[in-house]
């Protein structure tokens, strides 16, 4: 919970448009030179184990997200903590508003494998950094597809204790408005037995899609009850996810 002077911090509502777009601006000035240079410290941690090299980046994201609240007024609460598991993992899927639950998410669940192109692990920087967290790479120039990649690899993640993230939506949608949710978190689910934990926020209220400059705000993160998928078809898990991220979305947006 956000402590009495956080809140007072967010109370502030009179902000003018140069004020947000300078806030915005030194947070970009001090946060890509620092994700730039940090990301060859998560290079030196490449011979260390995968859970190893997610502390080193965790360090960063503290540190990114003291910055956002600092300078852009951004800060966060988190409901559902009790309903994350400590004996076992399973499968994220998560609203897809905005950067900001790309960074959030791994803060919260230990050992992360997202699922990510494998173009996307040449990008310097931040690449690099990805690269460094052992994501579910999927290379679409292989004769098997995208699906039975995400299938295999994903299985063999779950079952060394990773949970898998996915964005069901498949790309960032702008508040109020719900995407297509795709069968992909679902199939993996249905076919290893995981359960699913879903997750609603409000992030894009604060920080835009496609947007530079960031609103202050606090972005409600709720953590969902695990949906099992054992006995269930791909249509009936996606059908359940979705069904609570909406509603909740709903009650959070008011």
């Amino acid at each position: 919970m956000l402590s009495i002077d956080r809140e007072k911090l967010m109370i502030k509502k009179s902000y003018s448009k140069a004020n947000l777009f300078i806030r915005s601006l030194i947070f970009s000035i001090i946060a890509v030179p620092t994700m730039s240079l940090y990301s060859f410290v998560c290079l030196l941690s490449l011979p260390f184990p995968v859970h190893y090299r997610q502390s080193v980046i965790r360090f960063y994201l503290r540190f990114y997200f003291q910055l956002l609240r600092v300078i852009c007024h951004i800060d966060y609460k988190v409901e559902g903590l009790e309903h994350i598991p400590k004996d076992h993992t399973g499968i994220i899927m998560s609203k897809h508003q905005s950067t900001w639950e790309t960074f959030f998410i791994p803060l919260l669940f230990h050992n992360v494998a997202p699922i990510a192109k494998r173009e996307l692990l040449w990008v310097p920087f931040f690449g690099w950094g990805l690269a460094m967290a052992s994501p579910i790479a999927i290379n679409r120039s292989k004769k098997t597809s995208a699906m039975q990649q995400i299938i295999q690899k994903g299985k063999k993640c779950l079952e060394a204790g990773r949970w898998v993230m996915f964005f069901p939506e498949g790309t960032r949608v702008p508040p109020g408005v719900v995407g297509h949710y795709k069968l992909g978190g679902a199939r993996l689910a249905a076919a290893t037995g995981y359960p699913v934990i879903p997750i609603a926020h409000n992030a894009g209220r604060f920080w835009p899609r496609r947007k530079f400059i960031k609103r202050p705000g606090t972005v409600h993160i709720v953590i969902g009850p695990l949906i099992e998928s054992k006995g269930r078809e791909p249509g009936e898990i996606l059908a359940l996810t979705k069904k609570w991220i909406e509603s909740t979305m709903v009650r959070i947006d008011q």
